[in-house]
């Protein structure tokens, strides 16, 4: 299965209204990032152990760790919850940013160092969402 149908599979796989939200959030960030790079992470380690939930991931940047060495990984990724989506920008140095810049007036959101997250996209305002994923892409430098 590529890319792409993992994604629908992912979003087809989640419980209403979730799955019209995900796969609005989908559509709506592939039109703001136009021929971005495409991931899907399962959330299972090398050793098929579940650490963490499915996400869609959009762009590409090199994250660089301590020891130098350097990774490339998606800039903005989606994920479901137990309670709603996580969105993921990833990349920005400052951890305050998000909170202080967009925390405010995105409506009934947690925004933390490098993710948002809410219940369902009618309880934000989606053109901070997009200014917020801009933001990041921008930030890192990617595509």
């Amino acid at each position: 299965m590529d890319v792409q149908e993992q994604i629908k599979a992912y979003v087809a796989g989640q419980p209403e209204p979730k799955r019209t939200d995900m796969q609005t959030l989908h559509m709506r960030i592939l039109e703001l990032l136009p021929g971005c790079k495409l991931w899907f992470l399962d959330g299972r380690d090398s050793e098929n152990k579940v650490v963490s939930n499915p996400n869609i991931g959009y762009g590409s940047y090199n994250i660089k760790y301590a020891d130098g060495t350097t990774k490339e990984f998606y800039q903005i990724g989606i994920s479901a919850n137990t309670t709603g989506i996580s969105v993921y920008v990833l990349g920005i140095k400052d951890k305050t940013y998000l909170a202080q810049t967009y925390g405010k007036e995105i409506g009934k959101a947690s925004v933390t160092g490098y993710c948002i997250k809410f219940k369902a996209l009618k309880d934000i305002n989606m053109n901070i969402l997009e200014a917020a994923i801009l933001y990041g892409v921008g930030v890192t430098g990617g595509s």
